[in-house]
């Protein structure tokens, strides 16, 4: 017997995390998740998603977008990409490559590059014309990080929890 052949690619399982990561989150309008990976051995190092910090009730702070500044929800939501890199529990980042859900923010960007990671592999880039998402490339470029959109290998993964 053979091995199987119609298995995932790491890029596809890679990126499903941060899908899946993504589900996680409340935000009703955004859902965004990440996972930062060892590139070197396909080693899962950490994952998150776009929520509020822990021992904040998701039920006392709003989800809208639009108003006062603090009754949105931009100052409190901490990012997938930071949640995913403060969620890593002592191992270093250093040359680590982050798949992530949406191409990160400006203040992301500086997380990601004081963390170590050199490599970001995204799977949107629908706010390529935001202010924040251009200073986060021109600081990504600067820092030497890379960064690609996804390119998958098949239309979707299917997770059943039953068999049919």
């Amino acid at each position: 017997m053979s091995k199987r052949e119609n298995y995932i690619s790491w890029d596809d399982y890679f990126m499903g995390l941060a899908l899946l990561s993504s589900m996680r989150s409340k935000d009703p309008s955004s859902q965004v998740g990440a996972c930062i990976v060892d590139s070197k051995t396909n080693r899962i190092l950490s994952v998150g998603y776009n929520g509020l910090p822990k021992h904040c009730s998701d039920d006392e702070y709003p989800w809208i977008k639009e108003g006062e500044a603090l009754d949105t929800k931009y100052p409190y939501v901490v990012h997938a990409e930071l949640n995913a890199i403060l969620n890593n529990r002592g191992t270093s980042l250093e040359g680590s490559s982050l798949y992530t859900t949406l191409f990160p923010c400006n203040e992301c960007a500086k997380a990601i590059i004081q963390s170590g990671i050199k490599e970001i592999i995204y799977l949107s880039d629908k706010h390529y014309e935001s202010t924040e998402v251009k200073a986060s490339k021109k600081m990504l470029t600067s820092a030497g990080v890379s960064f690609n959109q996804f390119d998958a290998g098949r239309d979707s993964i299917e997770l059943r929890f039953r068999d049919k």
